[in-house]
């Protein structure tokens, strides 16, 4: 037996010795093993040193070491450690006493014909990999590989924590083996199962009750003009506009689904959105006056007088004007003349505030006009500003509401000293005061 080393590798090879065969009387050859050949003088099967007789055995950096019945080629810093020769004896079979085959093939491997190729020890289980792990054969060897996900540690499989890696965007889920990637609220995983993308949560039936605007990672509702967002953030309320202020509209203001309108009182019209004008029913014709009447339009409404309103002693001579002659005793004190005028005004006026202004139509030379309210006023509710010897203002000094009436007699007294001559003409005023500040 002879054994060899080389490198970190020490094989103990038995060899097989050279079949001997004496030579007989009848049979002068002897036949041996691949590798021997006969001595005649030892009579027995010797070995063949193939480092010498077979030119360039080993190739390039590889050295060549003869043993029985073959050769090696190992590498340059390999040494063969001789062991003791194998006994043989005239005629004695080497297989006999072969305590186990010679491999020349390092460890790892095994010889198939003249060749050496790699032992599978995974398909022969001849490995020492845990359940767990995978046996991977290499050659001359194998490893044991941990299944995706883990990591060996010793001979043992320890699970990865990936999330230590920041592999997701949002949120990671270490799971034996495994991970996973959760996105926030409002965000979905894209393709690559780790980033996270918005979610347009308007395309996907946001409970918004009117308008639905994306935004990055959430959404927002929004309501129309004349809503307001309730409590939750998704519904649509609708904003009572009258409850907030009295000014929006001149008379009413009435609460609509998500706007207001406002209304006018009966007599009156809608100006613009929010005013309101007085209608005049003497041109649209919307009155009841007879033929014998005169219309007169008032804050809200019309009114109906009658065309000659002239009282005895008073005659009358024309539209709206009565004259008192003087040959009748009753006419005396009374004013010469009284002309009707009809007006109207608001309730709640500022005051004082000029109504009315009255203009003498006639002047005599060297007169004096003088200008009073003769009747009507019970109250003191107005007062006469003289402007000029021909002109006065009539003024209001209270606010007053309505709907009321006032008939105010305004007279002009007129004083001649050089002639010694008095007289008066009167107008006659209707007041009419509706029942608004408009």
């Amino acid at each position: 037996m002879q054994g060899v080393c080389a490198a970190i590798l020490c094989v103990s090879v038995f060899l097989r010795s050279a079949i001997s065969q004496p030579p007989t009387e009848s049979d002068t050859y002897t036949e041996c093993t691949d590798g021997y050949q006969w001595d005649p003088q030892t009579q027995h099967c010797k070995d063949i040193n193939e480092c010498e007789t077979i030119p360039e055995a080993c190739k390039g950096e590889m050295k060549c070491f003869n043993h029985y019945g073959g050769y090696l080629c190992l590498p340059r810093s390999a040494s063969v450690i001789p062991a003791p020769d194998p006994p043989s004896q005239p005629g004695t079979n080497l297989e006999s006493t072969a305590r186990e085959p010679f491999n020349p093939c390092p460890l790892g491997y095994e010889p198939q014909g003249d060749s050496c190729v790699d032992v599978n020890e995974c398909e022969r289980d001849e490995h020492d990999c845990q359940p767990s792990q995978q046996c991977i054969n290499t050659p001359g060897a194998f490893t044991c590989q941990c299944p995706e996900g883990y990591r060996k540690v010793g001979t043992e499989c320890i699970d990865i924590d990936e999330c230590r890696y920041r592999y997701c965007q949002h949120r990671c889920v270490n799971v034996p083996g495994s991970f996973s990637c959760q996105c926030e609220p409002g965000f979905q995983l894209a393709g690559n199962n780790r980033s996270c993308i918005d979610v347009n949560e308007c395309d996907m039936g946001a409970p918004c009750q009117q308008r639905c605007y994306n935004t990055y990672g959430t959404f927002l509702c929004r309501c129309d003009q004349g809503y307001e967002l309730g409590p939750d953030g998704f519904a649509c309320n609708d904003i009572d506009e009258c409850s907030y202020s009295s000014y929006l509209c001149q008379f009413q203001c009435v609460n609509e689904p998500g706007k207001f309108s406002c209304q006018c009182p009966e007599g009156y019209q809608l100006l613009g959105t929010r005013l309101c004008q007085d209608i005049n029913e003497c041109e649209t014709g919307e009155h009841q006056c007879t033929e014998g009447q005169t219309c007169v339009n008032i804050h809200g409404a019309s009114q109906c007088v009658d065309t000659n309103r002239c009282q005895s002693p008073y005659v009358q001579v024309s539209d709206n004007r009565c004259v008192c002659p003087v040959t009748k005793p009753a006419c005396r004190d009374l004013p010469f003349s009284i002309v009707q005028r009809y007006m109207s005004i608001t309730s709640e006026r500022s005051v004082p505030s000029d109504i009315f202004q009255i203009q003498a139509t006639s002047v005599y030379p060297g007169a004096y006009n003088t200008f009073r309210i003769r009747s009507g006023d019970h109250d003191g509710d107005f007062y006469i500003r003289q402007i000029n010897n021909i002109s006065a203002m009539l003024v209001l000094a209270r606010a007053v509401t309505g709907p009321q009436e006032y008939t105010l007699d305004l007279e002009m007294v007129s004083v001649n000293p050089l002639l010694s001559y008095q007289t008066s003409s009167a107008l006659r005023l209707s007041i009419y005061v509706g029942p608004y500040a408009f």
